[in-house]
């Protein structure tokens, strides 16, 4: 094993000089820090963000800036760790609070990044995604897969908000993000017409047998019956274990997103318990309850609709604090571009 590198102060200044006219670096100097040996070098912080501190200036927004002026209303959250220029909650993962007020409708458009939405709060929005028209209700997950139109309205009374995750920080470091303006879509005369084709897990419409090309079958994952289904998964799920279920493409059984995965936690009535630690990074979504998590050693108290970000190879310690109610989160991550990529590990 090299116990010690050379340095750029050992070079002739000469040297360097020609390098640099060449458009040339030597590696040696820096090779440490593209491979450090243990984990990683981040940049990224554990770091979290309150619901009530945000929602009031969210709902500002809304009256400094109109829909016409704003195309998507979006508060960005930004990781401390990094420059709030980047965008980015982690190397991969954007997040942002999106609000959406009566009557108003963030125009059709469609890009290269992935996106999913998970309602915070509010009724009568509604998402729709190559024409066919989504529901919007609070702990819903829609996706906006890329490459395919989207547009966001409000039916109801009072504002809708949104989490919005995307792998945009991924997408716009190879040079790959772009978007491109449409029309109003015509919807389909089957709104949220994937939910009465993949009604139950474990049954498909015949016709998807003899598909190769599985695409986006199933749009939107209503959060009634996700939390329905950790109820009755918490009942069979031992102590100490970790009461979760993935968002999987029902035709496929894998990620339904390319390069982002998705989890609903269940936490029983004074539970704790830690996760794995992963190579991957992430962000939690407190639905419901209240509680505190220790994250690569920062702790934090979180509530309902709080924000926490979770470092490449980070331990996490969730506890719920109340001992009578259950308590819901939502996981993202970017296990499934790990696994993609070859590497993705789970560590003891």
């Amino acid at each position: 094993m090299t116990e010690q590198l050379g340095t750029l102060d050992e070079l002739p200044p000469s040297y360097l000089k020609e390098l640099t006219s060449l458009d040339l670096v030597p590696l040696w100097p820096f090779l440490r820090g593209f491979l450090p040996y243990g984990i990683p070098e981040r940049k990224t912080k554990p770091a979290h963000w309150a619901y009530e501190s945000i929602r009031p200036l969210l709902l500002q927004a809304g009256d400094l800036t109109p829909i016409e002026k704003a195309e998507r209303r979006v508060l960005v959250l930004c990781n401390p760790g990094h420059n709030p220029e980047d965008a980015l909650v982690t190397p991969t993962i954007y997040v942002g609070l999106q609000l959406i007020l009566p009557g108003e409708t963030a125009p059709n458009h469609k890009h290269t990044p992935s996106a999913v939405r998970l309602v915070v709060e509010g009724g009568g929005g509604f998402t729709t995604v190559n024409g066919e028209k989504l529901p919007m209700e609070p702990g819903d997950l829609i996706l906006t897969p890329p490459g395919l139109w989207h547009e966001h309205g409000h039916e109801g009374d009072g504002p809708i908000i949104w989490m919005d995750a995307l792998d945009l920080p991924l997408i716009y470091n190879i040079e790959a993000s772009y978007c491109t303006e449409g029309e109003p879509q015509q919807m389909k005369p089957d709104p949220d017409g994937s939910q009465t084709r993949y009604r139950r897990a474990g049954v498909l419409p015949y016709q998807s047998l003899n598909q190769r090309d599985y695409g986006f079958p199933l749009l939107r994952f209503p959060w009634r019956e996700v939390r329905e289904a950790l109820k009755d998964l918490s009942k069979i799920t031992p102590a100490g274990d970790a009461v979760q279920l993935a968002y999987v493409n029902p035709e496929t059984g894998q990620e339904c997103m390319p390069t982002l995965g998705f989890s609903a936690l269940m936490l029983r009535p004074g539970e704790e318990f830690t996760l794995p630690k992963r190579s991957s990074s992430g962000v939690l979504k407190v639905v419901e309850g209240r509680g505190q998590a220790d994250i690569d050693g920062a702790t934090y108290d979180w509530d309902q609709h709080d924000i926490i970000a979770v470092p490449t190879h980070s331990p996490i310690t969730l506890v719920n604090r109340s001992g009578q109610e259950p308590a819901y989160l939502f996981l993202v991550d970017d296990a499934p571009l790990h696994r993609k990529l070859g590497f993705y590990e789970e560590f003891k």
